[in-house]
């Protein structure tokens, strides 16, 4: 077993809050995800445009991956192993470290064509294109009518034997270690569809030299895949369930990732909850440009 590593870098602005993000989307196309939006593209158009993404995808960027990231990816036979269910329909979490990382998951799992749910701004602005072609499902805010068109598709979509992929963290904070709360979404969906999730992590490990002083690489990514998770009818109310089965899947994280439960440095489920200045208190030094 690798060495646990941690980055513990100061580069990137970490925000107060464990889920707020500090990317900024300048872009906005006007998309409008209402009722009438298309969660799950299903047109031949769309499709043949994005068979072509996956082509190059699958010749090109998958193998810059494995240079850029120094990506290994270790537990595959977890996923042969469980085939039946998966082709059932399926959720799969995994902490979020890094701009590369969903395409990790897409590698891990290929053929199969996952679909991510995101952040609405995100799908709004500069790489919205790219994105839905990847299988992005942009999450609509503050309107009910949108909501129950999304959770219909989403449903359908799980029921036909796809695979659905969730950040429960929230956000992404680049080569973070610690893996930060849960909020239940993931368990809500699980529960409602009678989906099991698949717990992924990326864990680190120190780069060489050449790595660290010519090409400025932080770390090295190792992707781990865990065994499905499931709900516990036994547990008497749901939101009680969705609290197990979160915390379930934050501590199989924890534990793909390398960290014993008990000693990471966050509590399992979010509430509100502020980052840990465990080894700095000064953050996004040299960030795009900032001193």
């Amino acid at each position: 077993m690798a060495e646990y590593f941690d980055p513990k870098t100061n580069k990137f602005p970490y925000p107060e809050d464990t889920d707020k993000h500090y990317l900024v989307v300048h872009k906005d196309n006007g998309l409008v995800f209402d009722e009438n939006y298309h969660y799950i593209e299903k047109s031949k158009w769309f499709k043949f445009k994005q068979f072509w993404v996956y082509l190059v995808i699958i010749l090109i960027v998958f193998p810059v991956q494995y240079l850029r990231m120094g990506l290994k990816i270790e537990g595959k036979e977890n996923l042969k192993k469980h085939k039946e269910e998966i082709s059932k329909g399926v959720l799969s979490v995994c902490n979020h470290v890094h701009m590369w990382d969903y395409l990790g998951i897409m590698n891990a799992i290929k053929p199969k064509k996952p679909y991510i749910l995101a952040w609405a701004r995100n799908i709004q602005g500069e790489m919205s294109g790219m994105m839905r072609m990847v299988g992005a499902i942009p999450i609509p805010e503050n309107d009910l009518k949108a909501t129950a068109k999304y959770m219909k598709d989403v449903g359908n979509m799980l029921d036909e034997g796809g695979w659905l992929h969730i950040y429960p963290e929230g956000s992404m904070w680049e080569y973070y270690a610690p893996i930060r709360p849960f909020k239940r979404g993931v368990a809500y969906f699980s529960i409602r569809f009678n989906k099991p999730i698949i717990p992924f992590a990326y864990s680190y490990r120190k780069p060489s030299w050449i790595r660290r002083h010519i090409f400025g690489q932080i770390a090295c990514f190792t992707l781990k895949i865990g065994e499905p998770i499931y709900n516990n009818p036994s547990i008497e109310g749901r939101v009680e369930q969705e609290k197990d089965l979160a915390i379930r899947c934050h501590d199989e994280v924890c534990r793909l990732a390398g960290i014993n439960p008990q000693d990471n440095l966050y509590k399992p489920l979010f509430d509100n909850d502020k980052r840990i200045d465990y080894y700095t208190k000064k953050y996004g030094v040299g960030y795009k440009g900032s001193h």
